[in-house]
C-alpha cells in the first residue's frame, strides 16, 4: 500500500477511532469508579442541599483541600448548582456527568482549528487521565474547557469574551486572570461586560445564599488553600516539597513560578499573537492556582489544539505523557512540567507567528 493510500486510510479511520476510544475509556473509568464516582460533584450537591434546607453554603470544618464533601467554590457558583440539589444524589450525579460530557463535546466542536485537529483532541481526551479523572470526579474542568473555547473562538467579540470570563470566574476563581489579559490587550468592552456580568451574578448569588457566604468563603479558602503542603497538590512549590525540599525553598520555588507566569502573560500580550496570548493566559490561570490538582491538566488540550493546528504535532505528547495507561508510572513532576512546556511553547510559537505576520 503506497503512502497516499495509507493517508486516506488514516483520515477515514481517525473519526471512528476518536469516537470509539473515548467511549470505551469513559465507560471503563465510570464502571470501576465505585464510591469515587462524582466525588467532587457530591460536595456541590451537598452544598446546594444545605442552601435549600436553609443552612449555610459552606462547611467550615475542613482544614485541608481534598477531603470528601469539601465545597470551596465562590458563592457565584451557587446559582448554577442549586437546581441539582432538588434531585436525589445518585440521579444528580448521572445528570451532571452527562452535562459535563456534552459541554466538553460542544467545546471541541467550536474550537477554531481544522476538523482533523478536533478529532485528534477528542482522541487525546480519550487517552488522557486528567480528562477521564475530571469526568469521574464530576469536576468542573469540562465547563471551563467550553468557556475558554468560547473566548478563543470569538476573540474579536467583547461580549462573548467578557461573558465567558465572568462565568468562568463564577465557576472557579482562576479564570479571573483573563481580566488582566483583557486589560493588557486593551479589550475594555470585554472587561466592562465581564464585570457587569459578575455583578449581576453576585447579586443573584447573595440573594440565594446570603451575605455571610462571602466571609465564610474567604475563611474557608484561607484554611485549605496551602500551595506547598496540601497532599496530592502538583504546584511547582508542592512538587519541590514532595521531592524533599525544605518548606522555605519550596515556597521560594512557588513564588518564582508565580512571577515567571505573570511575566509570561505580559510578554505574550506585548509580542505574541492574540490567540497565543489568550491561551498563555488560560494556561496561567491554572498555574497560578494555589492548589493544582492533576485533573486540571485536561485544560492543556486547548493549547495543544492550537499548537497542532500550527503544525507542531509534537504537542500531542503533552497529554500522552499523562495518559490513563501511565497512571502509577507518570511522576507528579510531569504535571507542572506539562503546564510549563505548554506555556513556553505557546508563547514562543505566538511570538514567532507575530513576527512573521509583521514581516
Amino acid at each position: 500500500m503506497d503512502m497516499s493510500a495509507l493517508l486516506r486510510l488514516g483520515r477515514t479511520a481517525l473519526p471512528i477511532v476518536a469516537t470509539l476510544l473515548p467511549i470505551a475509556s469513559i465507560a471503563g473509568v465510570l464502571a470501576f469508579a465505585g464510591s469515587t464516582l462524582g466525588y467532587d460533584f457530591r460536595a456541590y450537591h451537598a452544598a446546594a442541599a444545605r442552601v435549600l434546607d436553609g443552612q449555610p453554603l459552606y462547611d467550615l470544618g475542613f482544614e485541608a483541600a481534598g477531603g470528601f464533601g469539601l465545597f470551596y467554590y465562590p458563592p457565584l457558583f451557587a446559582p448554577f448548582i442549586l437546581p441539582f440539589g432538588l434531585l436525589a444524589e445518585s440521579t444528580a450525579v448521572v445528570v451532571w456527568v452527562g452535562v459535563l460530557l456534552a459541554l466538553f463535546g460542544l467545546g471541541v466542536a467550536i474550537l477554531p482549528v481544522a476538523r482533523v485537529v478536533r478529532w485528534w483532541i477528542v482522541l487525546l481526551a480519550g487517552l488522557s487521565w486528567p480528562f477521564l479523572y475530571a469526568v469521574k470526579l464530576g469536576q468542573v474542568g469540562p465547563i471551563l474547557f467550553l468557556l475558554f473555547a468560547i473566548g478563543w473562538r470569538w476573540l474579536a467579540d467583547p461580549t462573548r469574551v467578557g461573558a465567558s470570563v465572568a462565568i468562568g470566574t463564577a465557576v472557579k476563581l482562576q479564570p479571573a486572570i483573563l481580566f488582566l489579559w483583557a486589560l493588557l490587550t486593551r479589550r475594555w468592552a470585554a472587561v466592562v461586560t465581564g464585570l457587569v456580568a459578575l455583578g449581576v451574578l453576585g447579586v443573584v448569588a447573595t440573594l440565594l445564599v446570603g451575605v455571610t457566604a462571602w466571609t465564610d468563603f474567604v475563611q474557608l479558602v484561607r484554611q485549605v488553600a496551602d500551595p506547598i503542603t496540601t497532599p496530592h497538590n502538583v504546584t511547582p512549590g508542592a512538587v519541590a516539597f514532595q521531592l524533599g525540599a525544605p518548606t522555605e525553598v519550596a515556597t521560594a520555588v512557588q513564588w518564582a513560578s508565580v512571577v515567571a507566569v505573570l511575566a509570561a502573560i505580559v510578554a505574550a500580550t506585548r509580542w505574541a499573537t492574540d490567540e497565543s496570548s489568550y491561551l498563555v493566559a488560560v494556561i496561567a490561570s491554572q498555574l497560578l492556582s494555589p492548589v493544582l490538582w492533576d485533573h486540571y491538566a485536561m485544560l492543556l488540550l486547548l493549547p495543544v489544539a492550537w499548537l497542532c493546528s500550527r503544525g507542531h504535532w509534537w504537542a500531542a505528547l503533552i497529554p500522552v505523557s499523562t495518559a490513563l495507561a501511565l497512571v502509577g508510572i507518570t511522576p507528579p513532576i510531569a504535571y507542572p512540567l506539562g503546564f510549563v512546556v505548554a506555556l513556553v511553547a505557546t508563547l514562543a510559537v505566538g511570538i514567532r507567528a507575530r513576527r512573521i505576520e509583521a514581516r
